[in-house]
């Protein structure tokens, strides 16, 4: 299980925090892997709750203050960074302010869970064409709703290749959530698509892809031999699964959680607990001073 650490200030950049111990030894031997050949090193991490605070409208998240200095002092010592996102690419590179930043010319954003890539080299997005069940669920989503009586403090977001409902300004947001599993289940499933359950939020969105396929395909594609990855959410979960075989398989890792009451599934099996963007923001920025950055 992990544990919580050193409590990472809110918002200190004079100061480098200390560098957190793993609770447990594949994290440790993780973590000591990456400092020792950073050049083989991918850090990947999740967008919101992770590199940003999570918000009563997600159209207002923005990336922690500090997130993007540190990654960019981090990126040109290691292998590569990835953010990987259920957002649309495009909108978490300009949500985070990841474009044209030195430091940060090979930053590589997997969004729709890997659906999506944008290149920091190419400044462009690589995407699919939409799945038909999308714009099926989206015409009928608002009628479904209602019908179910919880129109009322839910809201709808659309994320072009996917369409979420979040229950975050329902008079009992846990209840709302739960109570709407099922039924978004069964019109999902109509339409060729699949539930992603969250933090007070279900996406529908087509099925074959998420973190953990995405996560795994781009490490062997780098031909990293070592991996963090940082969310802290349930769909981070299938990426810290792909972490765990990929260390069955020789490789190191390192799981860290971004610190959340509201899911204790990722602190369980993370190596390494830290409080929400601003404690992430902290870890990237000491592991960047330990490789001299």
């Amino acid at each position: 299980m992990g544990s919580h650490p050193h409590r990472t200030p809110d918002h200190t950049p004079d100061r480098t925090p200390d560098l957190p111990t793993p609770s447990t030894p594949a994290g440790q031997g993780g973590l000591a892997a990456l400092l020792a050949h950073p050049e083989r090193a991918v850090i990947a991490l999740d967008f919101d709750g992770t590199l940003a605070e999570i918000v009563p409208d997600p159209e207002r998240a923005r990336a922690h203050p500090d997130a993007v200095p540190a990654l960019a002092a981090l990126a040109p010592r290691v292998a590569s960074v990835a953010v990987v996102t259920g957002r649309p690419a495009g909108v978490a590179v300009r949500y985070g302010g990841f474009a044209g930043v030195p430091g940060l010319e090979h930053l590589v954003v997997l969004g729709h869970y890997g659906a999506e890539r944008w290149d920091a080299v190419s400044g462009t997005v690589q995407a699919p064409e939409p799945h038909p069940g999308v714009a099926a669920v989206r015409a009928e989503l608002p009628g479904f709703l209602d019908a179910l009586g919880v129109w009322r403090g839910t809201w709808i977001e659309e994320k072009g290749r996917a369409v979420a409902v979040h229950t975050r300004r329902a008079a009992d947001p846990s209840a709302a959530f739960e109570s709407l599993r099922g039924p978004l289940g069964e019109l999902a499933a109509r339409h060729g698509l699949i539930v992603e359950p969250g933090r007070l939020v279900l996406e529908l969105r087509p099925p074959g892809m998420d973190k953990g396929v995405a996560l795994a395909s781009y490490v062997r594609e780098v031909g990293a031999s070592c991996v963090l990855y940082a969310g802290d959410d349930l769909g981070d979960l299938p990426a810290f699964s792909a972490v765990e075989k990929l260390r069955s398989e020789g490789l190191q890792g390192v799981l860290v959680c971004s610190g959340s009451s509201e899911v204790s599934e990722l602190s369980e099996r993370a190596d390494v607990v830290v409080e929400g963007p601003a404690g992430v923001v902290g870890l990237l920025r000491s592991v960047a001073a330990e490789l001299g950055g």
